[in-house]
């Protein structure tokens, strides 16, 4: 698993967080999990995906960490205007919000699994290797309007999980609007 997809998983992490030594070290996590759930007996079907999201979460905590040690080092307001409002968290990392969002996770990426195989490497290869429609078509031997409309259908496959599972508030397109693949 670890040549199989080790360079993807880098070039995947490389452009999330901007830096390669820390991509590396977030890629090397990802695999040390994704091993551990398998030593631990827990049936793993489908590692790549096991290892892509465990790499997405490892980004996030990376970007939160980051985020946490900004604020650390901004001073504290000296008048106490700010009272104990200034104190809350921010919804999104209360324990509701961050189960809610593992779950939306979880249900995104099983609808991609079960996407047609043709329309899932699309997806695959515009959203997490970052090809644009025209390497995708050349790799795949498709023109570029079936890429297009390959990834419409995976585009709209995981807006309508978002909007039935209820967590595509903050995420979705305005009604109304048509959903492009390319944001």
């Amino acid at each position: 698993m670890f040549e199989r997809y080790y360079r993807e998983l880098l070039g995947f992490l490389s452009r999330a967080v901007k830096d390669r030594d820390t991509a590396a070290d977030l890629a090397q996590e990802s695999y040390l999990r994704v091993l551990a759930a398998q030593q631990a007996g827990r049936p793993v079907k489908n590692p790549r995906a096991l290892l892509y999201g465990t790499a997405r979460n490892l980004v996030i905590d990376q970007h939160r960490r980051a985020a946490v040690r900004a604020e650390a080092i901004e001073p504290w307001p000296d008048d106490g205007e700010a009272g104990l409002e200034g104190l809350a968290g921010p919804r999104a990392r209360e324990p509701d919000a961050v189960i809610a969002g593992r779950e939306d996770l979880a249900a995104v990426i099983a609808t991609i699994d079960r996407l047609p195989p043709r329309c899932r490497e699309a997806f695959i290869l515009h959203k997490f290797d970052g090809l644009s429609y025209a390497e995708i078509a050349a790799r795949m031997g498709i023109s570029t309007r079936t890429v297009e409309m390959q990834l419409r259908i995976a585009m709209d496959a995981c807006w309508r999980c978002l909007d039935e599972r209820g967590g595509a508030e903050s995420a979705a397109p305005p009604r109304g609007r048509r959903r492009h693949a390319d944001p």
